[in-house]
């Protein structure tokens, strides 16, 4: 049986990756801070609930749980946007906090996963934002820039785990719709732009990543990909 590991488990997206890849036939693994009762009781599925945010304890409160494992498939989902507001607006604090869940939270478990693990393939949550920084999304896009950055490295360094970074567009969720309820499309044009869009709903964005994981493989180590253009 084919193993996946998921971090970010307390994300929509997260929720309804493990769901998809228990349909799929996957052992699923996977971290985050809010336990979901419903996937406990469903067989193959193991969750550790841990604060990713906390570097102290990160990467030691997660080695007992990979250790032993060798994953077909890691995602890396857990990311934060931040609040809809011009750059000059951000302080350095709440940019370090996008950054320091966005980047750094990854580097430190892909770098356990490296010494306890060897998975055979790393896939990186990215966002089409790392390729135009929106207005209003410019910490946010700085940070997955960073990542995809981040994923390049370690695919140079480390040859025997495949890597990329996926961007998956948006789609819907209770947040983007408070977003778009709450934001001036006249001041903040990418409101617009997404209005304008048909966006797909969480569980077929789930299903669709976990398709482009596999396309991802056809590409180069390190490659920044469009789960919407990917053959």
């Amino acid at each position: 049986m084919k193993k996946i590991f998921i971090v970010g488990n307390s994300t929509k997206l997260g929720e309804a990756l493990a769901y998809s890849a228990l349909k799929e036939g996957y052992e699923v693994y996977t971290i985050g801070k809010c336990v979901n009762k419903k996937l406990l009781s469903r067989l193959n599925y193991y969750f550790l609930p841990i604060d990713i945010d906390d570097f102290s304890l990160l990467q030691e409160d997660i080695k007992e749980f990979i250790s032993g494992h060798q994953f077909d498939l890691v995602i890396l989902n857990e990311g934060i946007v931040g609040q809809i507001k011009e750059i000059e607006e951000f302080s350095l604090g709440e940019i370090n906090h996008i950054m320091n869940t966005n980047v750094w939270s990854n580097k430190l478990i892909i770098d356990s996963l490296s010494i306890h693990n060897h998975p055979k393939q790393i896939v990186a949550i990215s966002s089409e934002a790392s390729l135009k920084p929106y207005k209003g999304l410019a910490p946010y896009a700085i940070s997955k820039m960073a990542l995809n950055t981040l994923i390049k490295a370690y695919a140079n360094e480390k040859p025997w785990t495949h890597y990329s970074s996926i961007s998956t567009g948006f789609f819907i969720t209770e947040k983007l719709n408070k977003i778009i309820e709450n934001i001036d499309p006249n001041e903040y044009p990418l409101i617009k732009d997404i209005k304008d869009r048909q966006l797909k709903s969480i569980e077929d964005t789930s299903k669709d990543l976990l398709d482009a994981c596999k396309k991802a493989l056809k590409y180069p180590s390190g490659s920044f990909l469009d789960m919407r253009t990917i053959v």
